[in-house]
């Protein structure tokens, strides 16, 4: 016996000439009246077909006595054919929730893939990116070679607008950095580091978080722990690393040492990306920052080594050894910056910075190589190529 063939092609124990149904007992006429009846809606739409065309002798005819009339309308149910069985029917349900509700003339693209993640937006807006990144290169030369005064506008303003996508970031782990006095002592650094030396900015590093703190005493304890740590982590990340810039241009031949570095981190993000893209097999840091590999890295080396020799050798007549180290160590610290960065937003859930600059997110999400460069490149030139 089967459960599409009741009795299995048998004779039922009634007959065709006693003129009973052929239909299991539990969905008999004398069936309880608490069980469902899957098979009613065909039962029903049999009855009628007799009543039009004569009697129909099959396993779904009603039985003669007390069947209610048929009701108008589709049929709630359809028995089950040959290709339907009930882990069709759940795949089926499964699809049509993943799908969501289907409208007139709509594929369904995901059916038989249940959970499948719909399809995002397309990737950034390239145009615009280009667009972008050549303004601010355009930008950051013309304040280095044509007045370089304005370079240290530019930092300034870079650093205003760091400061504020950090604090807005952080707002999402609940930490409340006061906006006020860190913009104000970021910019104090970017001005001690131009007129005085290394000492003063660690100086106005110091002055700022202490002013950051007494601000935020004035709304009470609740948080601060979180709220400073918040404080420390901007003060430094942001405008402490980028006024190393400041001191990088300070000397005659400032403009070329900022360029070199500039170059470098360009140089160790093509090759990485060229080479991450042919070569790359074994994933450098998977939980981070998925698309990098360790062949992009190597080629993010090779890249800033090479290019960086030939760039310190005829700018600031380095031999081509230091400028091969100079162009290594600068592509280090520019992926780990990278992925500081990419850690930092995946910790706190957040994609962007900010979308400030279309096609690229925020202004962080672009600093983010700069900013260890920047204190690493000056270390280094300081003892290959003292200024003066």
């Amino acid at each position: 016996m089967s459960y599409l063939e009741p009795r299995g092609g048998q004779t039922p124990s009634g007959g065709r000439a006693s003129g009973q149904p052929d239909v299991p007992a539990p969905y008999g006429p004398d069936a309880p009246a608490g069980e469902p009846d899957p098979y009613a809606a065909h039962r029903r739409q049999a009855a009628q077909r007799a009543t039009e065309s004569g009697p129909s002798w099959n396993a779904f005819t009603p039985g003669p006595a007390g069947e209610p009339a048929p009701q108008p309308g589709p049929p709630a149910w359809e028995a089950p054919v040959a290709a339907t069985s009930t882990s069709q029917a759940e795949w089926e349900l499964t699809a049509a929730e993943a799908d969501g509700p289907r409208g007139p003339g709509r594929r369904r693209a995901g059916r038989g893939k249940p959970g499948a993640k719909p399809v995002g937006r397309a990737g950034r807006n390239l145009p615009a990116a280009i667009a972008v990144g050549v303004s601010m290169v355009l930008v950051v030369l013309a304040s280095l070679f044509v007045w370089k005064e304005a370079f240290l506008g530019v930092i300034a303003l870079a650093t205003g607008i760091g400061i504020w996508e950090m604090a807005r970031a952080l707002r999402v782990t609940g930490a409340r950095p006061p906006l006020i006095p860190l913009v104000a002592g970021g910019v104090l650094m970017t001005g001690l580091a131009w007129y005085g030396s290394t000492d003063a900015l660690i100086l106005g590093l110091l002055v700022t978080v202490l002013a950051t703190l007494l601000w935020r005493l004035a709304d009470g304890v609740a948080g601060i722990t979180k709220d400073l740590a918040a404080t420390a982590l901007i003060a430094v990340y942001v405008p402490f690393l980028l006024s190393f810039g400041v001191l990088l241009a300070k000397p005659d031949d400032g403009d070329y040492r900022v360029l070199i570095t500039l170059l470098a981190v360009v140089l160790s993000d093509t090759g990485g990306y060229a080479a991450g893209v042919f070569l790359g097999k074994h994933p450098m840091a998977p939980t981070i920052s998925p698309k990098k590999s360790w062949e992009g890295f190597a080629g993010s080396v090779t890249a800033a080594a090479i290019g960086s020799s030939l760039l310190a050798y005829f700018l600031l007549d380095v031999p081509f050894y230091w400028g091969l180290l100079f162009g290594a160590v600068i592509s280090v610290v520019a992926v780990v910056g990278d992925l500081a960065e990419s850690m930092l937003k995946r910790d706190i859930g957040i994609k962007d910075m900010s979308n400030l600059l279309p096609g690229h997110g925020g202004l962080m999400d672009r600093l983010d190589s700069i900013l260890f460069a920047v204190p690493t490149a000056f270390l280094l030139l300081s003892l290959i190529a003292p200024p003066g």
